[in-house]
């Protein structure tokens, strides 16, 4: 028999319920997103920003070269010395953040954005697979009633491997941040290509936690 390898049935990412989701984030795609973010004017030195599944700390290190503040969390206990948090346990404390930004878990990925947009006083941005803007279900859930601002495009493949940051690899998975901004609600949602910017942004140091 042979294998399917057409992209619809590699772009498939299933979890066990119990799974803990770990994918992190390479560094430089944050980075691509705090640079879009300076560019339309957000003043991210003066702000606070929580990132909620702060894993190994990924995101969270290229989020402190431009945020004034980082706060990252985890419900598991990967070694980075994070607070263990669960971020759906505790109740919601409106306005606690400027920023939540994040790589949520893959099946909880709703939830977390509803939480996020809730106690946030700026802005919310999560990536995840393209493919999480279709269906009519999370439609109704979610983007019909929390419609995002911003939908950023990789133009580049952001690979993720399970269980560690790699320096090399190729997926058949593309990537997206989409992007909730306070000051911009209301407004019609806004397409935007991320072009190519990895070389520019990736640091040798950013993989040498892994070795």
């Amino acid at each position: 028999m042979t294998r399917n390898t057409s992209s619809a049935v590699m772009q498939q990412r299933i979890e066990p319920h119990d799974s803990l989701d770990d994918f992190p984030t390479p560094p430089w795609a944050t980075r691509a997103l705090c640079d879009w973010l300076l560019s339309i004017g957000q003043d991210l030195a003066s702000m606070a920003c929580h990132e909620p599944a702060a894993n190994r700390g990924h995101m969270v290190r290229p989020l402190r070269e431009t945020f004034g503040g980082v706060t990252g969390s985890d419900v598991h206990d990967y070694g980075a010395g994070f607070p263990i948090e669960d971020y759906l346990f505790y109740p919601a404390n409106p306005d606690s953040f400027d920023w939540t930004i994040t790589n949520p878990p893959f099946r909880l990925a709703e939830q977390f954005i509803l939480k996020a947009l809730a106690q946030s006083r700026a802005g919310v941005a999560v990536i995840v697979r393209s493919a999480f803007l279709e269906g009519i279900g999370r439609h109704t859930r979610l983007f019909a009633l929390h419609p995002p601002t911003d939908i950023l495009q990789f133009t580049e493949r952001v690979v993720m491997h399970k269980g560690k940051l790699s320096e090399n690899g190729s997926t058949a998975t593309a990537y997206c941040w989409i992007v909730w901004r306070k000051d911009a609600a209301g407004e019609p949602a806004r397409f935007h290509w991320i072009a190519p910017c990895r070389k520019r942004l990736e640091r040798n140091e950013d993989y040498r936690m892994e070795e």
